[in-house]
């Protein structure tokens, strides 16, 4: 049975997550995923093979975090919004089978799930610029 996207995403944000929290060993972390989110071995796989994507754009994608928040400053942003943010923003511009909305949409999900209220709306808000500045460049 192939896993939910949403299911998917959720191993991808808890990845990202842990790498910003103390980057563990792949020995380490993917048992713990595994057996927390009852998800097969090649899921957790795949799912970092994603991380790895989102790490090679990392430098950007944060830059963009940065540029679009008003509220606060970059290092200021908790890391559980700081990673949705990373992986909403990576599925939004470097990820062609995702749409945008979409992006967005699941990005929000994520930050209900994990996070606070307030949480939600930020990423909204960080993401909603983000697009309007990619649709002005196109």
């Amino acid at each position: 049975m192939a896993l939910p996207n949403q299911k998917f995403r959720e191993i991808v944000f808890q990845l990202l997550y842990s790498r910003d929290m103390g980057n563990p060993h792949s020995e380490d972390i993917i048992p713990m995923i595994m057996k927390e989110l009852a998800v097969s071995k090649k899921s957790v796989l795949e799912a970092q093979e994603v991380v790895e994507k989102i790490q090679k754009h990392q430098p950007e994608i944060d830059a963009k975090i940065a540029a679009s928040s008003n509220a606060y400053d970059f290092d200021r942003i908790h890391s559980v919004e700081r990673n949705i943010l990373r992986l909403g923003i990576y599925e939004m511009l470097f990820d062609d089978n995702i749409p945008e909305k979409v992006a967005i949409s699941e990005a929000m999900r994520l930050a209900k799930k994990f996070s606070s209220g307030d949480a939600r709306a930020f990423v909204n808000a960080i993401m909603d610029r983000i697009l309007r500045e990619k649709t002005q460049e196109a």
